[in-house]
């Protein structure tokens, strides 16, 4: 069995590599971008574009294979200012499609895909459940629920698919839209917080993540939709502030009116001076806590990794590289 990983140069494919070469399964990487690391043992690294079919078709794979698919579109550097659902969708979506195709094609049926939370939108009922209706609020949401569609229609055909609804990936090496936070800690500065900073708004670790994948494999792929998260995530003062400490810094938490915060970013982004996404300034003040006891029961899975934990390996990580600062 080949365990074939789309976007395996990527924050969590990494991660699972390394996983899946500690155990000594034959592993192959698929992205535009070689991994910036030494391939582990077992493992090869072919390069392909997840919108090409032809490169899809250099992976020849068989009906053996188990995909992790994560490649995909995020909110990171070269996010257009306009067409965004385009953008999100050439790879989101239609990648998947492709992706999809390319499995049906070559008798493929084992699946774990990596979609999002922000398929929920505004959480109507805290912890959001995986049968919480999906509302996305906005352009990437938009093309993972797409791709959920795709998804569904392909298990209905018979391939065996899990689909994971992470909240946001955090540990070592994952910056995103931490990457402004921990400058603004680095350098003793006040962080900003969108409201009171009252609310909880949870994470889960990229360890947790892999764990989860490679227990539905063992599994047999379960459907789900499961959700993943911490436990117990304390409010984002207590998360900051813990920061703070720890990290040594003269900075402190300072509320602001949501409203007013919401309404400003919301022009800077309109401008092409982003701060923060609307999909990720719009849910900033709000308890946005997802239940996982589905996926517990299902998998026998629990996170291992506090919020507390996983930001502090992302931030300690962050300080002992000076190119990213």
């Amino acid at each position: 069995m080949r365990h074939v990983i789309t976007g395996g140069s990527g924050f969590i494919g990494g991660y699972l590599a390394q996983e899946l070469s500690a155990r000594r399964e034959e592993t192959v990487l698929f992205d535009l971008t070689a991994p910036a690391a030494p391939l582990p043992p077992q493992a090869a690294y072919v390069p392909g574009d997840i919108r090409r079919a032809a490169d899809l078709a250099r992976l020849r794979l068989g009906p053996d294979d188990v995909v992790y698919h994560l490649a995909a579109r995020q909110f990171h550097a070269g996010v257009p200012r306009t067409g965004r659902d385009d953008w999100f969708a050439e790879v989101n979506t239609t990648g998947t499609s492709l992706l999809l195709d390319a499995m049906a094609r070559s008798g493929t049926v084992r699946l774990v895909f990596f979609s999002t939370d922000m398929v929920y939108g505004v959480p109507e009922q805290t912890p959001v459940t995986p049968d919480h209706r999906r509302r996305p609020l906005g352009p990437y949401g938009r093309s993972k629920a797409a791709a959920e569609e795709i998804i569904a229609r392909h298990a209905r055909d018979g391939m065996r698919i899990t689909v994971f609804r992470p909240r946001l990936v955090t540990g070592a090496g994952r910056y995103g839209i931490l990457l402004k936070l921990f400058r603004l800690i680095a350098a003793g500065l006040p962080v900003p917080m969108i409201g009171s900073g009252r609310n909880r708004y949870q994470m889960v670790s990229v360890h947790d993540c892999v764990d989860a994948a490679l227990r539905a494999v063992e599994r047999g792929l379960p459907p789900g939709p499961f959700n993943l998260g911490s436990s117990s995530p304390p409010t984002v003062r207590e998360l900051l502030e813990f920061m703070i400490r720890r990290a040594g810094s003269r900075s402190r938490p300072i509320p602001t009116p949501a409203g007013l915060t919401k309404a400003i970013c919301a022009t800077l982004d309109r401008l092409g001076m982003t701060v923060l996404y609307p999909e990720q300034y719009q849910i900033a003040d709000l308890n946005y806590v997802v239940d996982t006891s589905r996926t517990s029961k299902v998998l026998s899975w629990a996170p291992r990794y506090s919020d507390y934990d996983m930001m502090i390996a992302a931030y300690q990580d962050y300080v002992h590289r000076p190119q990213i600062g």
